[in-house]
């Protein structure tokens, strides 16, 4: 049984932003777990910002998953545009919501179909491009 239910218009929402077709831009998808009805819910959706906006806009002491569709450069010169997923989990986050946000994340991923994780804790510094392409790439 599920700790966190994730609604079927969430599903559809997620479904329609990972076949969105991007040429240029990263965008992302907010999701949070409200924590009275026990359910996730889009938060807000950005179309073309950088990881520094992004990192702006997300909360410093509430966790949130974050799916990115990345514009990542390779050495060759291609572009492409993997699906990762921020598992953003500042530590400074209240313990109950911290815990919740744990138990569902296999979950969300599952639903959201990532296999790409990055996990944020230490808040926005650690979410910049230099950081996630050295993921990504390695």
């Amino acid at each position: 049984s599920r700790t966190v239910d994730i609604p079927q218009e969430l599903k559809d929402a997620l479904r329609k932003f990972r076949f969105a077709r991007r040429s240029s831009g990263s965008a992302a998808m907010v999701i949070k777990i409200n924590k009275q009805k026990l359910i996730m819910e889009e938060v807000e959706q950005f179309d073309s910002i950088t990881l520094e906006d992004l990192a702006e806009e997300l909360p410093e002491n509430s966790p949130r998953y974050v799916l990115l569709s990345y514009e990542l450069d390779h050495k060759d010169g291609r572009k492409s545009f993997p699906l990762v997923l921020i598992n953003w989990a500042p530590t400074s986050s209240e313990t109950g919501l911290l815990t919740l946000h744990a138990s569902a994340f296999l979950d969300f991923q599952t639903t959201a179909d990532v296999s790409k994780v990055i996990e944020i804790r230490d808040g926005a510094e650690s979410l910049n491009k230099p950081a996630i392409d050295s993921k990504l790439l390695s």
